[in-house]
């Protein structure tokens, strides 16, 4: 199906990544239109994968994680075997909050939660060290996030 999202779309879209849990007829107020139409766009926008599921933004702290790090990865060697090794490893791991593959010095920025340095560091040496494919870690800790933003 194709990915089209019209100037109405976008209204819905932006009004739900402001609050997922909105009821259809507040949402349909909202952006102008009968609840019966609204409720087809949103079908629609579902079908399409434009909108691609619901979530709930938990607060960190509840796992006891304060502490956010972006580490940088370079992996030993740029072979099938130790890319499929570190992306399936990073899959398991509950402290990486996000993992992308980059372009520049490095192959993978991690978005790392914990709950402080100790526990940073035990992350570090107990997962990533571990494996075998990884050359280097370069760590940055978050100070403040001045923006984060869903869509």
């Amino acid at each position: 199906m194709q990915k089209v999202a019209d100037e109405m779309d976008r209204r819905i879209l932006k009004e739900l990544a402001g609050d997922a849990r909105i009821a259809n007829n507040e949402l349909a107020e909202r952006v102008g239109l009968s609840a019966s139409a609204c409720l087809r766009r949103l079908r629609r926008l579902e079908e399409a994968e434009i909108i691609q599921g619901y979530t709930a933004l938990i607060d960190p702290a509840v796992n006891g994680w304060t502490m956010t790090a972006l580490a940088s990865i370079r992996l030993s060697r740029q072979h099938e075997d130790e890319i499929r090794m570190f992306e399936n490893a990073v899959r398991e791991w509950d402290e990486v909050l996000e993992c992308h593959l980059v372009t520049g010095s490095r192959d993978y920025v991690l978005k790392v939660m914990s709950s402080g340095l100790d526990d940073y560091e035990r992350f570090v040496k107990e997962k990533i060290a571990r494996l075998k494919c990884v050359d280097t870690i370069e760590t940055s800790f978050v100070m403040n996030t001045i923006k984060a933003r869903r869509i």
